[in-house]
């Protein structure tokens, strides 16, 4: 089943000064989803924000908030986030005993549910779940901090997810180092959602964000057409 490109901005990469501003310049300038970083400095060596902050932001647009999770354990605040304006909410397959449980907590909350792997861990241990989820998402770097250097070997994993999913409705994300170079790469191994931090938030202002997404609108779709 062919799935709908979507441009992710990271607001990680954004100025936390203007967080509002930042988010609804991101949206209007062409953003599909809007990326939230959640880090715990626990799971992943930061800290970014909470649910209140989220709830802050979300008045500044209407469009999807993609909530990733990067903290453990991240059952007891699947509710908070989900009451904070998620509209999707990933989970790390690492972060907790009872994957399949908190991906049943996020759909009964009425939230779509992704999972996410690390670079190091295979694709086999998150196939049991493929009928419970709405989004996997692959990382192509270390999480933990933005702007790091996109990792070639997790092209092929890619690939491999894209095979595993067959026609279930399921979107494939990929997080970390998307760029005008790297975007073509996921898009061709199968990744239908690209989430891009540095790449989208390099300039200053509205105008030159349009023009950093749809640079990787572009060169994604070259690659599949």
């Amino acid at each position: 089943m062919s799935r709908d490109l979507v441009i992710a901005p990271s607001i990680l990469a954004s100025d936390f000064a203007k967080l509002g501003q930042e988010v609804s310049d991101v949206a209007k300038a062409g953003a599909d989803w809007i990326h939230l970083d959640v880090m715990d400095g626990h799971f992943v060596p930061n800290i970014s924000f909470g649910p209140d902050v989220i709830r802050a932001m979300r008045p500044h647009t209407d469009k999807v908030f993609d909530v990733h999770l990067m903290i453990a354990p991240c059952d007891p605040y699947i509710e908070a986030f989900a009451k904070s304006g998620a509209d999707i909410i990933t989970v790390h397959a690492e972060a907790g005993p009872h994957l399949h449980r908190s991906l049943m907590a996020i759909r009964a909350l009425g939230k779509k549910a992704g999972v996410s792997i690390n670079p190091a861990t295979n694709e086999s241990d998150i196939e049991y779940i493929l009928d419970t989820v709405d989004l996997i998402l692959v990382m192509t770097i270390n999480p933990g901090f933005g702007g790091q250097k996109f990792l070639p070997s997790q092209i092929e994993k890619i690939r491999r997810i894209k095979a595993m999913i067959g026609d279930r409705p399921i979107d494939l994300e990929v997080d970390g180092g998307v760029n005008v170079e790297t975007a073509p790469l996921v898009a061709e191994a199968g990744a239908n959602a690209l989430v891009a931090g540095s790449a989208v938030f390099k300039g200053d202002g509205l105008e030159e964000y349009r023009a950093n997404i749809e640079a990787i609108r572009s060169a994604a779709r070259a690659a599949i057409s």
